[in-house]
């Protein structure tokens, strides 16, 4: 098993078996991870805001920050290395509200409806998701099967979710 990490602001694609994508600290920012079976694809997207028109120049450089430009580089990887539409899955996990009372610019809220608008007009459909919530969260890809594992989130506390604590199997 060769673990594959993803940053924040960052996307990574792969169609190596033995691989397995993997984002920590997932606060309100949403993990994409699209999986091709047939292809024997998987991606991971780790985005951090829901609009690239709110900094232009940062989009340029990092586009996997944001929702709209973010989501455009996970598809053409994914797709470059033979994920199709029609066999590609999606699960999204984050998107919590983690500032504690009033989070006026509900960025976790925001970045999901972007990501879920974004996704509707590619024509890709949402397998699964683990959004919401006030806790942090970590995810894994497992390239050979395409399963999705989840750490914190979900009522576990954000005390709890820590290596300690067991991954749970996202269907």
């Amino acid at each position: 098993m060769s673990m594959l990490v993803v940053g924040m602001g960052d996307s990574k694609a792969t169609n190596k078996r033995e691989d397995v994508l993997t984002t920590y600290a997932l606060g309100s920012c949403i993990a994409v991870m699209a999986y091709d079976a047939v292809a024997g694809v998987g991606g991971l997207l780790h985005l951090m805001l829901p609009d690239s028109s709110l900094d232009v120049k940062k989009a340029a450089a990092r586009p996997c920050m944001f929702a709209d430009s973010g989501l455009r580089e996970l598809i053409a990887s994914v797709r470059l290395l033979g994920a199709t539409r029609n066999h590609t899955t999606i699960w999204l996990v984050g998107g919590a509200q983690v500032i504690t009372s009033g989070d006026v610019f509900s960025i976790g809220k925001r970045n999901y409806q972007a990501v879920r608008r974004l996704l509707m007009s590619e024509g890709l459909t949402v397998r699964g998701e683990e959004v919401g919530g006030t806790v942090s969260r970590t995810v894994r890809l497992d390239v050979a099967t395409g399963n999705v594992w989840i750490k914190g989130g979900n009522g576990i506390s954000s005390h709890n979710a820590h290596e300690d604590t067991p991954w749970r199997l996202m269907s």
